[in-house]
C-alpha cells in the first residue's frame, strides 16, 4: 500500500505519547508474551496487516509457537490457552468492542490485580491507536518489520 501520511516525520510531536505508552508497558507486570498475544489479536480483529506481521514476529521472538498464534482468533474453541490468557483475550476483545459484560470484568478480575488489569486495558488502547494510525495513513508496508526494529 503506498504511504498517505510519513507520521514519524510529520506526527512525532503527536506520537511521542504513543511510544511513551508502549515503554510504559514493557516495563509493566504483564508477560511480554501475553502482550503480544493480545496486540495480535486486537490487530486481527482490527485488521491491521502492518501490526499483524509486526507482533506475529515479535510473539514468536517471545516463544509464541505457531499453532497459538494459528489458532488465537479461534481462542476459545481450542485448549492452547491458559486460564489467564483466556482472560486477557477476552477482556481485550470486549474492551476492544467498547462493551465489557459484567462476567467478562469478574472474571479478568479474579486472575489479574488491580494493576495489572490497568495495563491489560492500556495495552489494548495503545494497539487500537497504532492499528488506526496504520489504517489511515499506510505509514509502514507489511512485512517490513524486524524483531527489534523499534526497540
Amino acid at each position: 500500500m503506498e504511504q498517505r501520511v510519513d507520521l514519524f516525520k510529520k506526527g512525532m510531536n503527536g506520537m511521542k505519547p504513543i511510544f511513551a505508552m508502549g515503554a510504559y508497558l514493557k516495563s509493566s507486570t504483564i508477560e511480554k508474551g501475553l502482550l503480544e498475544l493480545i496486540d495480535y489479536r486486537i490487530s486481527q480483529i482490527n485488521g491491521c496487516a502492518y501490526c499483524l506481521d509486526m507482533h506475529a514476529k515479535d510473539a514468536r521472538a517471545h516463544g509464541e509457537t505457531e499453532q497459538r498464534l494459528y489458532a488465537v482468533s479461534a481462542w476459545r474453541e481450542t485448549p492452547f490457552y491458559t486460564d489467564r490468557e483466556r482472560a486477557a483475550l477476552a477482556w481485550a476483545e470486549a474492551v476492544n468492542s467498547n462493551q465489557v459484560p459484567k462476567e467478562v470484568f469478574a472474571r479478568v478480575k479474579e486472575i489479574f490485580s488491580d494493576e495489572e488489569l490497568i495495563d491489560l486495558t492500556l495495552a489494548v488502547s495503545n494497539i487500537s491507536t497504532w492499528n488506526r494510525l496504520n489504517l489511515a495513513f499506510h505509514p509502514m508496508e507489511p512485512g517490513s518489520y524486524t524483531v527489534g526494529q523499534f526497540g
